[in-house]
């Protein structure tokens, strides 16, 4: 029998991370996956929708062509079969990364489906592997809610999940979309912009619930302007065949779809654990701050702890459980994690959002700074957007950080080294930022926190 130090369950971003870090730091590593290394993010998630979003870009500023005085003489179409190739090359060469890493990293790899026989047992192969910890990184699936027809549409592949969307055979005339959430709005973004007609029905208030008020409208304003219907505080109540009936104001309405993408969130693989009897919080495993079970020496971090569903995060968890089990004492702070959407604009946020503070009873400022304002904005010809800063009235902590603009996910880490570091808007308005940079609209926005914005 084969004994390890730690025996990962999953090959996700939580998963190979921890086996990765681990394995430097000293430990005997064993990782099982049963489909392929990199797990939901890397083969049907993250990476695939962001690399059809960049084509979705490119196809829509090529038709924008004269706007930069370039000019196109012929038509242009879309290939969404060549599009679909790049996805699965830009997928293929990263799975083949992670594997080539955990390989370098002496960590061994098993391809199959790991059964827990007890936390310091796991068949995998009909082969029985013993080990002293066990971290869980089973991930999550996609929810197919109880809406009558609507099992029977997926399983004619009418209604799909973001997993089989990715890899239609052409691109739908209509597209509708249940949930208006992060998934949800990508895809919404990606069909519309190659010419789907896109509807989004959303039972909350409004799409993207958790992020800023004003981010949220504005992002709303965006989608529609784009041709995107959306429908909020609306609930679908059934599906037959390629119809949708949903009630909106009271009314019922129907609404024909050639594809229907269900988005409404999604559910830890937990199946499986039972004989681990491990403590649940609904439907995924609970665990602290070191990312501990309630069973010794047994870990679960990522997806199936139901905390954050995002890749990033996962990742952060798999550091922490793997310096944790090496003798590490560093906690996971969830309070610092950055969000992010892909749309046209991008949205990224890190902290409270202004309701959130209100709820708290916190004296609080808020700087705004619109794209604009920016020259490389200008520049680049991407002046839709603002930035929101939240501090706090005294001290300029940082509270919350909101972004609307084009990269607004690689700005956001700013806010997350200041926040780490204890930082203030003083110390980000004080620090010079290159010039002419989308960077600036941070600096900006701080000053505008402490005082006044220079360029506004």
């Amino acid at each position: 029998m084969k004994t390890y130090d730690i025996i990962v369950l999953g090959g996700g971003p939580g998963g190979y991370v921890a086996a990765i870090k681990a394995a430097q730091l000293g430990a005997k590593v064993a990782l099982i996956e049963k489909e392929v290394v990199g797990g939901i993010c890397l083969n049907h998630g993250c990476i695939p929708t962001k690399t059809l979003l960049k084509n979705a870009k490119v196809y829509k500023t090529v038709k924008h062509a004269a706007d930069y005085g370039v000019m196109i003489d012929g038509k242009i179409n879309v290939d969404w079969a060549s599009m679909l190739k790049r996805k699965n090359i830009v997928v293929r060469k990263l799975t083949m990364g992670v594997f080539g890493l955990l390989k370098k990293n002496g960590v061994e790899v098993f391809s199959g489906y790991g059964k827990v026989l007890a936390k310091n047992k796991v068949e995998v192969n009909g082969e029985i592997l013993e080990t002293k910890n066990l971290i869980l990184a089973t991930g999550a699936s996609p929810i197919i809610p109880p809406i009558p027809g609507l099992k029977e549409a997926y399983e004619q592949g009418i209604a799909v999940t973001s997993r089989e969307l990715l890899k239609i055979e052409k691109i739908p005339e209509s597209l509708v979309i249940i949930g208006g959430g992060v998934i949800g709005c990508e895809f919404a973004t990606i069909f519309s912009s190659l010419g789907s007609k896109v509807t989004i029905i959303e039972k909350l208030d409004g799409i993207l619930p958790m992020m800023d008020d004003d981010i949220r409208s504005a992002y709303t304003k965006t989608l529609k302007k784009d041709g995107i219907d959306i429908f909020a505080s609306s609930e679908v109540k059934g599906v037959k065949n390629h119809e949708v009936i949903y009630i909106s104001e009271g009314n019922e309405v129907k609404i024909n779809a050639e594809t229907i993408l269900v988005s409404v969130g999604m559910k830890a693989n937990t199946q499986g654990l039972e004989v681990l009897n491990l403590k649940m919080d609904r439907s995924a495993i609970e665990t602290n701050q070191y990312l501990e079970t309630n069973v010794s020496n047994v870990y679960a971090i990522g997806d199936v702890n139901g905390k954050f569903m995002l890749a990033h995060v996962a990742s952060a968890e798999g550091l922490i459980v793997a310096e944790h089990i090496m003798g590490g004492k560093r906690e996971m702070r969830y309070d610092r994690v950055p969000n992010a959407v892909y749309g046209s604009p991008e949205i990224a946020s890190i902290g409270l959002t202004e309701k959130e503070i209100k709820v708290q009873g916190i004296s609080y400022k808020v700087s705004t700074f619109p794209l604009m304002a920016s020259g490389k904005a200008l520049a680049d010809n991407e002046k839709d957007g603002f930035i929101k800063l939240i501090v706090s009235e005294k001290y300029k902590e940082i509270l919350g950080a909101h972004i609307f603009s084009y990269n607004a996910s690689d700005l956001i880490s700013e806010f997350g080294v200041t926040l780490e570091l204890e930082g203030t808007a003083v110390e980000i308005a004080h620090t010079i930022h290159p010039h002419p940079t989308l960077s600036e609209i941070i600096m900006e926005a701080a000053h505008g926190a402490v005082d006044k914005p220079i360029h506004m």
